[in-house]
């Protein structure tokens, strides 16, 4: 159904520095990167597609947008706590901590912040608790 997700940056360099750990943590793969175009892309498994792609606006400033966001899949509960303070680590800013939320269902687990751009993302866990 999804081709990519772009998220865009004003400062791809200090932007890639945000998501390069944070995608490897993730065990995603970086697909390209190409400074000198101001992008990367990121390669889900088992690929090639969807991408996750950074880089900077063809249309100029980046401005993100009010109620977009992009929602990362982590492997377990305990990956949603390491990549929401690896984010935050990172200059990331909190956006909702780590925790269940049960409004959007029974297991799901998720963390918000935004990127250095203030771009809002999420990483969710879908698995029930461990035993």
């Amino acid at each position: 159904m999804l081709s990519h997700v772009f998220v865009g940056t004003d400062d791809f360099d200090r932007a890639l520095a945000f998501y390069r750990p944070l995608m490897a943590m993730l065990g995603v793969t970086e697909r390209f990167c190409q400074p000198d175009q101001g992008w990367a892309g990121w390669q889900s498994t088992p690929g090639p597609r969807p991408l996750l792609v950074l880089g900077r606006p063809f249309e100029g400033e980046h401005d993100p947008g009010n109620g977009q966001m992009v929602a990362l899949l982590a492997a377990s509960r305990a990956q949603v706590d390491e990549a929401h303070a690896l984010a935050l680590a990172h200059g990331g800013r909190c956006e909702g901590p780590p925790g269940p939320r049960p409004h959007y269902h029974a297991d799901y687990y998720g963390a918000y912040f935004r990127d250095l751009d203030g771009n809002k993302l999420c990483v969710a866990c879908h698995d029930a608790p461990p035993a």
